[in-house]
Parts: C-alpha cells; structure tokens; sequence
C-alpha cells in the first residue's frame, strides 16, 4: 500500500509538472551578444522586453511565454552548444530568429532530425527556404536573391543600355545576389554585365578590385558588400573619381553605421531596398504602427538609442512570431507551430510597409517577397517607385 501511495503520488507530481509545462511557451534563440557583430544583440534584448509585455498582458491564448536567448558569439562551435543546450535542458519547443548564415547552417541537420523548429532564420541565403530537404526551418528576411532579381528590373527598367560592374563578397552571401540579379537580366547578362570582381571577407582593402572596375567603363556599380567593404566602396569610388549613373548596395549594407565613415555625401544616390518603415523617418510619424513600437520602446527600453534599427527590426520579427503563437490556439505542439508558421495568409505586421502582407505555405517558406526600392539623399533613405517582388 506504502508503494502504491508512492506511486500516485510520484504520479500526481508528474501530471503538475506537465500541466506547469503546458501553461508556457517556451522560445530558444542564439544570437552575437559578444564579439565584432555584438551589436545585433540588441534585436534580442528588443524581444525579451516584448515577450516580457506579452506575459503582462496575459500571455498567448492564456500561456506565458519562456523566452531565452543566449550569447554564441557568432561563432558556429558556440552556436551548436549553446543551441543543444536550449533543445536537450531548457527543452525549448522551437528556435526563433538567431542569426547568421554559417552559425544557422552549424544545427540545422541537427534541429531538422529532432523536429525542433528553426523558425525566421535571420539570414537570406536561398537554402533556408527548403520545405522538402529542411521541412523544420523556415527563413525570417528576403532572400539574398529576390533582392539581386528586384536591382536588376530596375536596371532594365530605368537604363536598359546600362555598362555594369560587379563587385561580390566571395561567399554565399555575394554568390546568392549575383545569381538572382543574373537571372532577371536573363539573356542580356551577358551582354550588359561588362566586369565582375570578387574579395575575400579577410581582405584589408577592395582598392584594386575598385580601380579595375572603374577601368572596364561601366556606369552602373552593384556592390554586394557588408560591413566595413560598404565603407570603403562608397568611400573607395569618390576618391578614384568614379561616378557611375546607378550604384546599388543590398539591405543589409544600408546602414547609415556603415555610411558614416565613407562620408554622407559619398553616399548620396545610393540604391537599395526594404519592406520595413524607417522608424526614424518623418513620414511615418503618424504611423499607427511607429506609434505602438515608439509607446513599446518608451515603456519597456527607455534607454534605447532609438535610432539604431536592430531594436526595431527585433520588434518587427516578434511581431511576426506572435502571429503565428496566436494561430497556434490550444495546441502549441513543434508540429502545429510549424504547420501555422507555413499556414500565414496575406498577414499585415506594424512595421512592414503599407501594400505588403506576409503569406507562406507548405511549398513557399519565403515569407518576405515584396521590396521597395529606396535611395540615399544625404541624411536619410528615400522610397521610390512601386513594390517589386521575386516573380
């Protein structure tokens, strides 16, 4: 009798247990809160705030959500431990927008083989969106080649006689541009494409690709580059002289951070893109959305320099989980996250710009394929034209 006691009460412990467990959400995350790309740790902080809200609202559907993000430098090893130590310890029931091409790439066998999912990569590489080979992760940006594919309508557009200079990151990241602006030239590539060159992410300086470039006679520049390289192109093709008709650079090298140090003015004309309001711009002031982040932002990070995108590219994304929590109603298995996270219908979010939706499905995992283009006037970035898509 003594052991049957002990039994139902093991037993009864066991059920509370579950039952505690049911009643949160439970959302792992890796992210470079140390290290040279530190500074888009803030997109992390930005999130525990908002699900901090979220719980003093209530929750989603009546749970709590358990949101851990944890340091990995940026540094594949350390991604995989700290990523296996939130699947195998803090049994997180999905991984939600870490960051990074190499550090996603280090567990994504190992997430898709536990069925844990890998939800809103933050990277654009092409091989996110792979619902037959990788059905557990689902990528969080545009792809690096839906962006190459929306430079290049606009240069058959705005200058179908264009001369144009390549100059590519020697990796996935350059590659995957390249190709998508390739492939919507079409069978004028190779006619329009006059002189490509490549660097290595180790290079010192892109002086020399710069100057060779100059020399083939183009007068249209698209730089993949990122970082510090977006400096020195901007920078790099003032100094020589250079002044091509149209010069693209992608999203992710937009930053007014990365401008700084090439000078404002030498950036003036600059083209790039974006599906997400610019916060700090005058025009969306009014903006019901701008307003909710700013109220958000003021109550919860209230020493926030607001003027650095990383917080409001956080709230954006969790804006975009939340969506799909929400749809998750009663049942919050890995495998109905994932069938609600591929399940989205034209879904309008705060901050993404006015005409976009966001929709995927069991075959389509690019949740993000509609961009607007936008160009440098000296302080600030300017949209023009109409929303262009991958098609």
């Amino acid at each position: 009798m003594k052991l049957a006691a002990a039994l139902i009460g093991l037993s009864s412990l066991t059920l509370a247990a579950g039952s505690a467990g049911a009643d949160e959400i439970r959302i792992g995350q890796t992210l470079p809160y140390s290290g040279p790309a530190s500074g888009f740790g803030a997109i992390g902080r930005t999130q525990e705030a908002f699900f901090e809200k979220v719980n003093a609202e209530g929750g989603v559907n009546g749970r709590k959500v358990k949101f851990i993000t944890l340091d990995d430098a940026y540094s594949p090893p350390k991604t995989v431990e700290q990523t296996r130590k939130l699947v195998e310890q803090d049994e997180v029931l999905m991984m939600f927008g870490s960051l990074g091409t190499a550090t996603n790439s280090a567990v994504q066998r190992y997430l898709n083989a536990k069925k844990v999912p890998q939800l809103f990569v933050l990277s654009g590489a092409t091989k996110w969106a792979d619902p037959q080979k990788n059905p557990w992760t689902m990528p969080g940006m545009a792809a690096y080649e839906s962006e190459g594919v929306v430079y290049a309508k606009y240069v058959l557009q705005a200058k179908p006689d264009a001369k144009i200079a390549i100059l590519a990151q020697n990796d996935d990241f350059g590659r995957d541009y390249v190709a998508g602006f390739k492939r919507a030239l079409g069978s004028k590539a190779a006619g329009m494409i006059i002189a490509e060159a490549s660097y290595e992410t180790s290079a010192p300086t892109i002086s020399s690709q710069l100057s060779t470039l100059k020399a083939s006679g183009a007068n249209v520049l698209f730089g993949v580059v990122l970082g510090k390289f977006t400096s020195q192109m901007v920078k790099g093709v003032a100094e020589i002289g250079w002044k091509p008709e149209l010069s693209f650079v992608p999203t992710s090298a937009s930053s007014i951070s990365f401008l700084e140090p090439a000078g404002l003015d030498n950036a003036v004309g600059l083209i790039s893109s974006s599906n997400q309001k610019d916060t700090m711009d005058p025009q969306w002031a009014d903006d019901p959305g701008v307003k909710s982040y700013f109220a958000f932002m003021k109550q919860y990070m209230p020493t926030a320099d607001l003027s650095n995108s990383n917080y409001a590219a956080g709230y954006h994304y969790a804006t975009l989980l939340m969506t799909v929590l929400s749809a998750c109603k009663d049942d919050v298995s890995r495998d109905n996250i994932l069938k609600q996270a591929a399940s989205l219908k034209e879904v309008k979010l705060p901050l993404l710009l006015p005409g976009m939706s966001v929709s995927t499905g069991p075959d389509d995992y690019l949740p993000f394929q509609q961009l607007q283009l936008r160009r440098f006037n000296g302080k600030s970035w300017v949209p023009f034209g109409d929303i262009l898509d991958d098609r």
